[in-house]
């Protein structure tokens, strides 16, 4: 895809205990220095005492160097008032490898939004345990490596996924139903840069067939959850959920289709909050500014 310019703004998402006149602090610092204030949003929660904050600016006439503008932040701000922060800027366009297995409704909503230029993102490569879907690959032209992982070569499998992660110098991963349980190694390479997604089921109904499950029981709501992998299995930082009702009416086949088309979007609404670094994690819960 041709890539779009970029404008030329830092995000700053920081959290720090809740004290009177951060706000003030942070912004004093922005226009001090000739920044253009674009964005600001900011949560205080009351029950921990936690303060949460995430603002954009225009750096064009910023009078501090943008290569020392994450060094200079941490010295004079950071360590005074024990902000944990994470500044990026918007001139960089990230780079997502999609990870996927058999599956493909998660992968080709992914690709066809890219292509339609919705997200200010780069897929540089799609990873699969199988050869099954690499026409995708062909039709998006985009490189379809297959890493044929299983228990007994994991670890050799992932060194090869991580050479080819470097090697498309990739800044974070989704994994479009990629049906393999990720190592500590490989979750502690990317912290909070990989998501998934999957029915919400769980823990109720575990295993395969989850649907056949939930129709036996005779579930009324089904749903997804997209959250970012930690090394507890299926249960790291949210970001984005959804669910649909259903009646007595509907019949496996109806779950199953209404659940592909709800991590499709539970996914994409997640994928894209990342791209625009609107999420901040702390502990294992994230805020998602709008």
């Amino acid at each position: 895809m041709e890539n779009k310019k970029h404008a030329d703004t830092a995000v700053l998402r920081m959290h720090c205990p809740d004290q009177p006149g951060i706000i003030a602090v942070i912004t004093d610092f922005i226009t001090s220095n000739r920044g253009n204030i674009l964005y600001l949003d900011q949560y205080v929660d009351r029950a921990t005492g936690i303060f949460y904050m995430r603002v954009e600016w225009d750096i064009t006439d910023f009078l501090i160097p943008k290569e020392k503008l994450k060094d200079y932040f941490q010295t004079l701000y950071a360590t005074r008032y024990q902000l944990t922060h994470r500044l990026s800027f918007t001139s960089h366009c990230q780079r997502m490898a999609i990870f996927v297995s058999r599956m493909s409704h998660c992968l080709y909503d992914l690709l066809s939004r890219y292509i339609a230029g919705e997200w200010d993102v780069e897929i540089p490569v799609i990873i699969s345990n199988h050869p099954d879907l690499a026409i995708v690959g062909r039709q998006f032209d985009i490189p379809f490596e297959v890493v044929p992982v299983t228990r007994d070569n994991k670890a050799e499998m992932e060194q090869r996924e991580f050479e080819i992660l470097e090697r498309y110098e990739v800044d974070f991963i989704v994994l479009a139903r990629y049906m393999q349980v990720l190592s500590e190694d490989f979750i502690n390479r990317y912290p909070n840069h990989i998501i998934n997604i999957h029915h919400s089921f769980l823990p109720a109904f575990i295993g395969a067939r989850p649907y056949h499950q939930a129709f036996e029981r005779g579930v009324k709501l089904i749903g997804a959850t997209s959250h970012y992998v930690t090394t507890d299995l299926d249960a790291g930082p949210i970001i984005e959920q959804e669910t649909v009702r259903i009646t007595h009416k509907d019949t496996v086949d109806d779950l199953v289709k209404k659940g592909r088309d709800l991590e499709k979007i539970v996914l994409s609404r997640a994928v894209e909050k990342h791209i625009q670094r609107k999420i901040l994690t702390y502990a294992n819960k994230t805020v998602v500014f709008s």
